[in-house]
Order: C-alpha cells, then structure tokens, then sequence
C-alpha cells in the first residue's frame, strides 16, 4: 500500500489521511482492513488501519465534488467505498459488491435503492439533477432519502411524533416530527446485537446468561414501511421539511460486505 499516493489523491479533495497501523475492531471492516474517520485538534480525517495483506487503491477522483471512490483487495476479495465531504461532514459508504461501479458518478447511482431510480424515472430526472439532495424524485438527508407520496392518507390516530430513523446501535438518529409506520418486525436491540434480534432469540439469550438483561436493550421494528412529514432533524445535516408524507428508504450501503451488520430500526 502506497500511503503517499493515497495521501495526495485525499487532498485533491480536501481532505486528510492518516495511517494507523493495525487494524482494529470498527464498524468499517473487511478482514484485516479499516477504513474510519477519525478527528484531532485540526478536524476530521480518515483513518486507515491494515496489514501488509490489503492492496487499496484510488479508482476515481472528483475535487470539485469533494468525493473519490476507494478499492481495497483482500484475500481474493474486492471491497470499495466512497470517500467524500456531505453538507458538514466527511463520510465513507460501502458499495454493494454486485454493483458494476468504477468512478464516482457510477458509486453515487449504486447507493441509490430500486425505489429511488423508480422515482428518478417516473419523474424524468436527469442529468446532474440526480445527485442534487433534492429534485422532483426525492429529498435526501445523508443515507436516507424520502420520496414524496401525495396521495396518501393515514389515520391520525396511528401517528407518532419524535419518532428515531436509526441504522441501528451506534449510528445517530434522524429525528422525525411526524411518523406513520406499517410493517415490519419486532426486534429486540442491544450494542451487542445492533441488527436486532426476534422475541424467541431474546428469551433464549436472557434464559442463557444472567448478566444478558444489564446489555441496554431496546424494543424496535426492522425494515418496516415509513413514512414522514414535518422537520426531520440530524446534529451532521440541515433539517429538511417534508410537507406532504414521504416514504422512507435507506441508502443500499448495508448491502455492502463492509457494512453487512447495518439495518432499518425505527
């Protein structure tokens, strides 16, 4: 791995890197791999953590964008990640393997779900548009993004308010006025068990040990169907205003190896 090569294609988007040495336990990993982003007395950086065993490369660079698409090859497999700056932030989204991606254009459309490229069509969006945050299709607060569904109509009864958009434990929550939900299953949440698990796999942990009950758990629904409206709030992003309801959809990320572990939890 050339560090000063991949240190200088990092400032070509503003941005710093450093190498930390061994790999260590984070939520980024593939093998003997990180990649993390990390913050000292000057600001965010990215972190890189590997061993002598992973080849990482820069595919793509896009300075004006701020963005660049990362290869890592590890044991006959491949993993690649984007690497850019979103509103206030840097981040980096693992992109699903059985996407044929190889710059950044091609990584941005790999993270968008089936439903998003549904809209994008329906509604003729194109060209730069579709990268824009919010354009006729949809508006997009970091990883999820809200399609507009102007017909709908709920019972006021069944709404929630201050309701959690969450990836599971560890992530920050996008905060939502207003909530409608259907679907989905009920699942019990722990640090050690972020993606959730059934009723049946809850009881058998806490019959299993004693300590089990002490973990900080909390009741969720995965992958159910949502739909906001009102502020949607979140610390890294500007607040958005749906005012009609919007479907929720997250991001394809978690289809990723890298980021195999992450999941819809509201």
């Amino acid at each position: 791995m050339n560090i000063s090569l991949l240190d200088k294609k990092f400032e070509k988007i503003g941005a710093r890197l450093k190498l930390a040495g061994s790999a260590r336990n984070r939520v980024r990993v593939s093998g003997a791999f990180a990649l993390d982003i990390a913050t000292d007395r000057q600001g965010e950086f990215f972190e890189i953590s590997s061993d002598e065993t992973a080849e990482v490369e820069v595919l793509d660079v896009q300075p004006a964008d701020r963005h660049l698409l990362l290869l890592v090859r590890e044991g006959g497999e491949k993993s690649k990640y984007l690497c850019g700056h979103d509103e206030r932030h840097w981040f980096i989204a693992g992109i699903p393997e059985s996407a044929p991606v190889g710059n950044v254009p091609q990584a941005k459309a790999a993270l968008k779900p089936r439903e998003v490229r549904v809209a994008e069509s329906q509604k003729r969006v194109a060209g730069k548009a579709r990268n824009r945050r919010k354009n006729a299709a949809f508006v997009r607060q970091g990883e999820w993004f809200f399609l507009p569904v102007e017909s709908m109509h709920v019972d006021e009864n069944l709404v929630l308010k201050g309701e959690p958009l969450s990836r599971g434990v560890g992530s920050k929550p996008h905060m939502a006025e207003f909530c409608y939900r259907t679907g989905g299953e009920t699942v019990h949440v722990c640090s050690r068990h972020p993606g959730g698990v059934t009723a049946e796999q809850y009881r058998k942990i806490l019959s299993g040990n004693n300590n089990a009950k002490h973990w900080g758990w909390t009741t969720m629904v995965r992958n159910p169907g949502v739909y906001v409206k009102g502020r949607i709030r979140h610390p890294d992003h500007a607040t958005i205003t749906p005012g009609c309801w919007h479907q929720v959809v997250m991001n394809t990320e978690s289809q990723s190896r890298a980021m195999r572990h992450v999941t819809f939890l509201d």
